[in-house]
């Protein structure tokens, strides 16, 4: 079995870890959940995270062809786009982002957006079975985050986006729209099946209270024995019923309404209005006593 040759950039503003993964054989490599830089308060957008990532690329030798999506971020906006300029790689992501993009079209009123998944130039099937240059990729379809998470098993290595955090940290919120606590479980349930020395990769990590450092790779085995949240004898019940109630108190990630705009047209901001200029809609609810100042 070929070994991958994975390089991790952590990107410390969103927490949030993109891998570099390339096959030392054929020297082609995929990118898994690119982060674009953007600044929420100035609302400009730089390309400085992904463009580290391509020149660690040309400096390997390796040829980018595909982008690799775990779900529609809600913490960090994708730079999947800028990749795909750059090297004509195509973006790929589980084929039930269509259901995220109908759950969030109404909410951001998003006209123009279709919820075909066809922004996007490939969608991943549960099972479906594809080759970065001589190593073996198998899709999982792991949901309860989102609706649409899918992890990507690359030979002995799985990428779990959201799914899974550190085991000292626990798991991913399963409070967003379309998200199910018991989906979640089960998805956890099916990555911690596999062979206990299967490697494991986050997609984010927060440095759980005791720990001084950022880490992002451990085991199945490792998840097994002491993740915090769903470690081995965990019920289905007992998970849910933690999940719920951690969830209630979890704040709302600082950029989820630019996040998934732009991560539902799989990296494309809105289209620009009459003055050339691209916006970003923010939903204002107006709770009881605010409803005077209409």
């Amino acid at each position: 079995m070929s070994q991958p040759i994975i390089r991790s950039f952590f990107d410390e503003p969103t927490n949030t870890v993109s891998y570099l993964v390339a096959d030392p054989a054929t020297k082609k490599a995929a990118i898994i959940d690119p982060v674009f830089d953007y600044d929420h308060n100035s609302g400009e957008v730089d390309t400085r995270s992904v463009e580290a990532m391509l020149a660690a690329a040309e400096e390997a030798g390796n040829t980018v062809d595909r982008v690799l999506e775990t779900h529609a971020h809600a913490d960090h906006l994708s730079g999947a786009p800028f990749i795909k300029a750059k090297t004509g790689a195509k973006i790929g992501i589980g084929e039930h982002i269509k259901d995220v993009q109908r759950i969030f079209r109404p909410i951001f009123n998003a006209t123009d957006l279709k919820t075909d998944g066809s922004d996007f130039d490939h969608l991943f099937r549960d099972g479906e079975r594809f080759k970065i240059g001589e190593l073996d990729v198998e899709v999982l379809y792991t949901p309860g985050h989102t609706p649409a998470d899918i992890s990507y098993k690359i030979e002995d290595a799985v990428f779990v986006g959201d799914t899974l955090f550190m085991p000292d940290y626990g798991t991913a919120r399963a409070d967003f729209p379309g998200g199910d606590a018991h989906k979640l479980y089960r998805s956890i349930k099916r990555l911690l099946s596999l062979p206990q020395e299967t490697r494991l990769f986050m997609c984010h990590d927060y440095k759980a209270p005791g720990r001084d450092t950022f880490a992002w790779e451990t085991t199945v085995g490792e998840q097994r024995e002491s993740n915090v949240h769903v470690k081995e004898g965990v019920s289905e019940d007992e998970f849910v019923a933690m999940r719920r109630a951690r969830d209630t108190k979890l704040p709302a990630p600082r950029l989820l309404l630019p996040s998934i705009q732009v991560n539902i047209r799989a990296g494309k901001f809105p289209p620009a209005e009459a003055n050339g200029v691209r916006y970003l809609t923010i939903p204002v609810k107006l709770k009881d006593g605010a409803q005077a100042c209409l």
